[in-house]
């Protein structure tokens, strides 16, 4: 996906060229809203003077410059770089339509037209509480399938939910074993307090492992006690999962977790057999590959794996909404399965032409290290959100409960969202607590201030401009080109499967703002007309751009 300036401006300069090119934005506005390097590569091809070539393209683009209307000047710089301005004019219209919501969501929709992705997201695991590690996949699944929906695809979210796999002989084992109470009291707490001990003690007596495999292999074959067992873990644990989602304002559109698909292992192994790419290994059936460790279709005792669930997922999701778009939304330490299960769908020619791509975001560590359910370390997402709530009461008195809960929500979700989904966060207190600077809280607050000033007015807000002025002051001219880059924000954040693209962008204009307000009179100014307007289109894209990021802006801070 390509913003429609960037198409607009490549399918020009392409015409005049006959290569392809690449449009960047260059970081000091003085060379211009785009640059180009096509002369360089155009002067390497024939081996000609970069510049030459470069005045050259200039000077056929300046003849048509009538089909690009949108286009000030086109200027030669450096070793012949093609430097591209745009005109005031052109980009104060399109950060016009900004302020209408229902317009600009309509420009927004034709990007996605007629394509649908699945997103697997969140995906707690059942007997365990919602902890601070299961943020990042819920944030940033949920930014993510935000983003690709105002772009007009059709998003269907799939909670993967952890609850099946030998694990859950470990936690019958575990409740058989230490359990006092009826389980029907028991809170998810307690699983996890059990699933610690288990762990604990199978460190000197292997067998509990042996009884947990054991009592696995009763589940999948239907055990009735073992079945009960089971579910009343996973009631126990939605009561749990269903209070943190309320909280964090997320609602997935499928729960299907590993369970559901049980009964349709069977003839996805068979498949995979019959294609011969499996082989016996110590009774279990795996799949070897040239360049990666193999994977395990099912164990020596013939029960399933987790490799097996996923291609079966795949299979479901391929036949129920054929995406043209799979993402999954999972930690970095799963890369390798993923590199796998990916391979065995392109051997299998599952997915001809669809694209799945797995988000390999970065954990939330300790800084001694990984966070671990079996030792007992994780932190309650619970409990970062209650910390987010006194924090944000101790600096918003006046403010009412909502507002205190759309603030605390917001700081945690930013702290989260505004770094690259590919890196690890260090878990700080102070820094996922932090209602200044980098946050939710400060663009929030910037979202404030714009809206006094609009109140204080005499002006009515104005969502549309009737008299563009000849020339912009600097501050003038650097906020409209700051707010005309949303909507490519918007793409490049979907392009680049990042939220922390928009939430830096967001940041910046939130900063230029901030600094046009500082600086520059806005109320009984000379040019009040046209600052109103301007701080009009920073509200809209403030509230536009964190409810893409599935923050709620606040009225009053």
């Amino acid at each position: 996906m390509e913003s429609e300036i960037i198409n607009d401006l490549k399918k020009w300069i392409e015409k005049a060229t006959g290569e392809n090119v690449i449009l960047e934005r260059p970081n000091d506005n003085n060379h211009g809203d785009f640059s180009t390097n096509i002369a360089l590569i155009v002067a390497k091809k024939e081996k000609k003077n970069p510049k030459e070539v470069a005045n050259k393209i200039v000077e056929e683009l300046m003849e048509n410059l009538g089909e690009m209307e949108k286009v000030k000047k086109i200027e030669v710089a450096g070793a012949g770089f093609v430097n591209i301005f745009l005109k005031n004019d052109f980009l104060i219209k399109e950060i016009e339509k900004i302020n209408y919501e229902n317009e600009f969501r309509e420009k927004l929709n034709k990007y996605g037209q007629n394509k649908t992705l699945v997103i697997d997201y969140s995906a707690p695991n059942i007997a365990k509480p919602f902890g601070i590690g299961h943020l990042r996949s819920t944030n940033i699944g949920q930014a993510i399938y935000n983003t690709y929906k105002i772009l007009g695809w059709k998003c269907i979210g799939d909670n993967h939910i952890g609850d099946w796999g030998t694990q859950f002989g470990k936690l019958i084992v575990a409740i058989k074993k230490y359990n006092k109470k009826k389980i029907e009291n028991l809170t998810v707490e307690d699983l996890e307090k059990m699933y610690v001990q288990f762990h604990k003690d199978a460190e000197t007596d292997e067998n509990l492992v042996i009884e947990g495999r054991k009592w696995f292999e009763k589940l999948e074959n239907g055990d009735k006690e073992a079945r009960d067992i089971w579910q009343k873990c996973i009631d126990i644990s939605w009561i749990e999962f269903n209070r943190v989602y309320e909280l964090l304002g997320v609602k997935i559109d499928n729960v299907l977790g590993e369970s559901f698909y049980e009964d349709k292992l069977k003839a996805v192994t068979e498949e995979i057999i019959e294609k011969g790419i499996t082989k016996e290994s110590e009774n279990a059936v795996i799949i070897e590959f040239d360049d990666m460790p193999p994977a395990m279709l099912t164990k020596s005792d013939g029960t399933t794996t987790y490799f097996g669930r996923d291609l079966a997922t795949i299979k479901y999701r391929k036949k129920t909404w054929n995406p043209d778009l799979v993402i999954y939304e999972v930690g970095a330490d799963q890369a390798l399965h993923f590199r796998q299960l990916f391979r065995v769908v392109e051997m299998m020619g599952w997915m001809n032409g669809k694209k799945l791509v797995h988000i390999a975001h970065g954990l939330i560590r300790w800084k001694g290290g990984k966070f671990s359910t079996r030792k007992g370390d994780t932190i309650h997402l619970s409990d970062v959100i209650e910390k987010a709530r006194e924090k944000a009461k101790s600096m918003a008195k006046e403010i009412n409960n909502e507002s205190i809960e759309k603030i605390a929500i917001g700081a945690i979700k930013f702290s989260d969202l505004a770094t690259d989904p590919r890196k690890d966060v260090i878990f700080d207190w102070d820094k996922v607590m932090s209602l200044e600077g980098n946050s939710g809280p400060y663009l929030q607050y910037t979202y404030v201030r714009a809206k006094s000033v609009l109140d204080k007015s005499r002006i009515d807000e104005q969502k549309n401009i009737f008299n563009i002025p000849i020339s912009l002051a600097a501050a003038e001219e650097k906020m409209v080109r700051e707010l005309s880059r949303f909507e490519e924000k918007i793409v490049e954040s979907a392009n680049r499967y990042s939220p922390a693209v928009l939430a830096e962008y967001l940041l910046n204009m939130a900063r230029s703002f901030n600094e046009f307000y500082e600086n520059n009179r806005i109320i009984d100014s000379e040019e009040e007309d046209f600052r109103i307007f301007l701080t009009k289109v920073v509200t809209s894209v403030l509230k536009t751009g964190l409810k893409i990021l599935g923050i709620e802006t606040v009225e009053k801070m």
